[in-house]
């Protein structure tokens, strides 16, 4: 299994957002801000949330398993040996965000991902290393943006592309690297996380 089991309780609090569309729901209480340390997840969810860019977060959750059948499912191995041919098929795919620069964005992210992957072993220990392995719960707006702002700066320089500092937030939000569920949402759970904390100056 690439996420962690759930024990949901019966009455359910949630965070405000998880109510505005029924496809919230699920991807609330499954998904977000679990704890995610499957490479493949996680570069599927990396060039998701690039894919975001622009739009919202429900238009790319409605074509996600589009995104998952045209890009042979994130295998990042595949993706990285695309040509001409795979690139045109792919701008004429209804099924996702026919945007030449984030198809080609995929490929080039499947090349560095692949990269990263050699020099530290795994995507994993590479891109948990920005929260020193650990879910940081709730940041205030300083921590938050010098976690991002560090993790876009690295992965643009390793050659990743849409990984803005905006976007690595959504990024580490949806992957469980940080827990932003409203204090209230019965998965707002903090057992064995570190809490928040100003960086130093």
């Amino acid at each position: 299994m690439e996420r962690e089991s759930l024990t949901v309780p019966s009455a359910k609090n949630r965070c405000k957002w998880a109510g505005t569309s029924e496809l919230f729901i699920p991807y609330h209480d499954r998904e977000w801000g679990v704890p995610v340390h499957d490479d493949r997840l996680l570069f599927e969810m990396l060039n998701l949330e690039g894919a975001q860019a622009g739009l919202s977060w429900l238009t790319i959750l409605k074509k996600r398993e589009n995104y998952r059948a045209a890009f042979d499912r994130f295998d990042a191995r595949k993706i990285a040996g695309y040509g001409a041919r795979r690139r045109k098929a792919l701008l004429k795919d209804e099924g996702i965000v026919r945007n030449r620069l984030k198809i080609n964005a995929v490929i080039e992210n499947a090349k560095a991902f692949l990269a990263v992957q050699r020099q530290f072993g795994s995507f994993d220990k590479y891109v948990w290393g920005f929260v020193a392995g650990e879910t940081v719960v709730r940041p205030d707006k300083r921590e938050a943006a010098v976690l991002s702002e560090r993790m876009s700066k690295d992965l643009k320089k390793r050659g990743f592309r849409f990984v803005g500092a905006t976007i690595c937030y959504a990024f580490m939000q949806a992957v469980g690297m940080v827990n932003d569920h409203s204090p209230d949402c019965f998965r707002a759970r903090t057992g064995g996380h570190r809490r928040g904390h100003r960086p130093a100056p």
